[in-house]
């Protein structure tokens, strides 16, 4: 991976050539560091057009000046995750749904992100009474479905992700694992994880993309070794200004997204995390993207657009005005 110039971790590799010369960059790039890693795969950092600072790849993984700047409208818990968190690891917004955190760890770290409070310092991972306790919650909370989410949970070892599985499959009929390594890193999705995978069958996979270029022939083969097996996959996309807030470009995502065999599930309005102000879109901005989008595609390629709402009472649907 790539890492913050001077970080704990080491130097930067091929920083892009618009950053080149820049004497303001590393000082940006320790303070965001510190507040929120930076890190960036080689297959994605592939994908980056490194000539341009409005690369819409570049903008969703590299630090940038207005992260550091507080905003009024931010919200140290902007799903209100906290609030519905009965004990560490476990949320619980849903009388049949039970979302695990299996590790806070990422192998990219998306600069919008809504749990950055989930910064990886001290411990990163549950404790194994901590994992036990969450277990045991969701086995005995009556739940029809658990999610499993982090941080990215195939940042965790294939045997503790199919001891998970194996734990929870009897009791609870639905297990979700909610995952952009095949996206950042496709290289993750292997032969023997999709074979652990196949044989506990249903799992369903929820990944993570938000604009066509992040759809490599690596991330290609990532998903279809997952559909092949039978792993049914879905997508939720974030509007983001300057990524992806054009319809054109939604549309080339979704329709993409379906030639390859996953499902557009959500696109989400963007959370009030703390510095990701600059990548918001008023509900009207996004009301009226959708609006154009629903001209462009059809039913299939439709995500529902929805708003995760900051009490944790959990997503509502944004309707078209």
């Amino acid at each position: 991976m790539y890492h913050g110039s001077g970080t704990r971790k080491g130097p930067v590799v091929g920083r892009p050539e618009m950053l080149r010369d820049r004497p303001d960059v590393s000082a940006v790039w320790e303070a965001a560091d510190s507040l929120f890693p930076v890190r960036v795969t080689r297959s994605w950092w592939e994908r980056v057009d490194h000539t341009d600072l409005a690369d819409p790849l570049a903008l969703q993984v590299l630090p940038d000046p207005r992260e550091l700047v507080p905003d009024p409208q931010d919200r140290a818990d902007p799903v209100g995750d906290a609030s519905r968190s009965p004990m560490p690891w476990v949320v619980h917004k849903y009388p049949n749904r039970i979302l695990l955190l299996m590790t806070k760890r990422c192998h990219l770290y998306c600069r919008y992100c809504f749990r950055r409070n989930h910064v990886p310092t001290g411990r990163e991972d549950p404790t194994d009474a901590e994992w036990e306790a969450a277990l045991r919650y969701a086995e005995e909370s009556g739940a029809r479905e658990v999610i499993l989410s982090g941080g990215d949970p195939l940042a965790v070892r294939d045997d503790r992700i199919f001891a998970t599985l194996d734990r929870l499959q009897p009791r609870i009929p639905v297990v979700r694992v909610h995952t952009r390594a095949p996206i950042t890193r496709p290289d993750r999705v292997t032969g023997s994880l999709v074979a652990g995978l196949a044989k506990r069958n249903p799992v369903w996979f929820v990944v993570h993309v938000n604009h066509p270029r992040e759809l490599s022939a690596d991330v290609d083969r990532a998903l279809a070794r997952l559909v092949d097996a039978g792993v049914p996959v879905l997508n939720q996309s974030v509007l983001l200004r300057g990524v992806n807030d054009d319809p054109d470009v939604l549309a080339q995502l979704f329709d993409a997204l379906v030639e390859r065999r996953v499902f557009p599930y959500y696109l989400h309005h963007p959370d009030h995390a703390a510095g990701n102000a600059h990548f918001r879109l008023s509900l009207e901005e996004g009301r009226a993207i959708v609006a154009a989008l629903r001209q462009r595609i059809s039913g299939i390629s439709m995500p529902r657009y929805v708003l995760d709402e900051p009490d944790g009472s959990g997503k509502s649907d944004i309707l078209e005005g």
